[in-house]
């Protein structure tokens, strides 16, 4: 039976970006049945969620549950955890790191504290979200690396860092901002929606895509005539998150009018 989910699954997403995602997911929920106990999945973006939860829907006895840490957090751990493990599961396996550098002389971003971290061998899924202050960053990771971390993460780029253990309660919840557009579009395009929401032409919009820069509901962005519809978000590296919240219909001049929410 598990098989059959299994490969039902595999099947489903095969040939997509969540094809590797879903086979270690259906993997870890195969487990739990056997064992009839729990397991916790690396750190998934909101895509990998979204499979973990249909994974989950798939294998009869077992429900997922999910953290990242605190509230607000977007990347997260699944936990799948069988109906007749009789105890409770002792958490999910994370810690909080802070790295602090001299904030007068350098300023560094996500990017650079993620091309640190990959660069002393961390995998991605093993790295919850990073959190860029202007002399430090929080650093949520699988606490197998905790020590691993404290030891060797010592420079980020050229910039000397002291690190240390804090709680996850040092965390406060995201408090994102948000702006909302209402435009007209051409059409729902993937570069005209984005073009509308980020504030440039189609044309640039369009190479961003071509560049890989852009991802509609955490996935890369392939073409830019892809299709968008109402509740889809695309985020753009660099630039944020941008949700379509209402297609409103088409105006006297046949354009479509359309409410965007761009989280700043």
């Amino acid at each position: 039976m598990a098989n059959e989910q299994k490969d039902k699954l595999i099947r489903f997403y095969k040939g997509t970006e969540g094809e590797e995602i879903v086979a270690r997911l259906a993997d870890l929920a195969e487990a739990v049945q056997k064992s009839r106990k729990f397991r916790i999945s690396g750190f998934l973006d909101p895509f990998g969620q979204e499979i973990a939860e249909t994974v989950a829907s798939n294998f009869p006895g077992i429900r997922v549950d999910f953290s990242g840490g605190y509230q607000g957090a977007e990347r997260a751990r699944a936990m799948y955890v069988h109906e007749d493990f009789p105890g409770t599961p002792a958490g999910f396996d994370m810690d909080c790191l802070l790295a602090k550098w001299n904030g007068q002389f350098a300023r560094l971003s996500h990017r650079d504290v993620l091309g640190a971290l990959m660069s002393l061998g961390i995998e991605r899924d093993c790295l919850g979200d990073i959190l860029v202050a202007a002399d430090s960053v929080r650093i949520i990771c699988d606490s197998r690396q905790t020590d691993y971390l404290l030891l060797n993460l010592t420079e980020i780029g050229a910039v000397g860092v002291s690190c240390e253990k804090v709680g996850l309660d040092t965390i406060a919840p995201k408090e994102e901002r948000c702006k909302e557009i209402r435009a007209t579009v051409a059409s729902l395009r993937a570069d005209a929606i984005a073009a509308a929401g980020f504030g440039f032409s189609r044309s640039r919009a369009a190479a961003d895509i071509a560049a890989d820069k852009l991802k509609l509901n955490w996935q890369q962005v392939r073409n830019a005539s892809q299709s968008v519809k109402e509740g889809d978000v695309l985020s753009m590296r660099g630039r944020g998150r941008l949700e379509v919240a209402e297609i409103r219909g088409t105006t006297k001049k046949g354009r479509i009018a359309v409410v965007l929410k761009r989280y700043l």
